[in-house]
């Protein structure tokens, strides 16, 4: 723990360029193939890359079960999207609407890993309805298992709502904040995991996304 607390002093969206686009990649578990496959969008300058895996109709014998979450489900509601039997690839724009997105996690503690996620947006906002969406990923390297492309494996997910109605006022900024302990998943590496938000408004477009980085001392 001490080492890793040395090795990773801070781990937050601060100092970091703000994206522009979100590349979200779906995996059915039963295909093993998904994978690898070759022809896996990559992320280009700007972007923000998500890998889901969805449960498969083989359940733990699926061959990417280990990684499943039924958080991807949730996902793929949001979305308006239906599982797919191999894999699914979206992307999004991140609007630009003067929003400040910041996230940031702690270091891991007895299973559990703190995480936050902060938006600060311009009191013209008031009365708007935002979802927020806070993932624990893994990032795992190209070559991993045989994948052709760098990963980061969603892991865990809270989904706070916000309500700029009940913050009216004659400020010139408005701030709402989600801190919580995050459950990290049997199998996962505490030091290869690093959190990634984005917050949506009423209409389901991506107003804001950030991501953290580590920094040592």
């Amino acid at each position: 723990m001490t080492g890793l607390a040395h090795a990773q002093s801070s781990c937050s969206s601060d100092g970091q360029s703000r994206p522009v686009l979100l590349l979200e990649r779906f995996i059915n578990a039963d295909c093993a193939d998904c994978w690898t496959e070759a022809a896996t969008p990559r992320a280009g300058r700007g972007t923000v890359v998500l890998d889901w895996v969805l449960p498969g109709a083989q359940g733990d014998n699926a061959p990417l079960s280990a990684v499943a979450t039924r958080d991807a489900l949730k996902r793929l509601d949001a979305l308006g999207l239906t599982a797919p039997p191999a894999s699914l690839n979206r992307k999004t724009q991140v609007l630009r609407q003067g929003n400040k997105l910041r996230v940031a996690r702690g270091l891991p503690v007895s299973g559990y890993m703190g995480a936050s996620i902060e938006l600060q947006a311009p009191a013209t906002g008031s009365g708007q309805r935002w979802t927020a969406w806070l993932v624990l990923v893994e990032v795992l390297p190209a070559g991993i298992e045989g994948s052709p492309v760098p990963r980061n494996m969603v892991r865990n997910l809270i989904q706070p709502s916000w309500d700029g109605r009940e913050q009216l006022s004659k400020r010139e900024w408005l701030r709402f904040i989600e801190s919580r302990s995050m459950d990290i998943p049997a199998g996962m590496k505490a030091d290869r995991t690093q959190v990634i938000g984005w917050v949506e408004d009423a209409q389901g477009r991506v107003v804001a996304a950030a991501q953290s980085r580590c920094t040592g001392k």
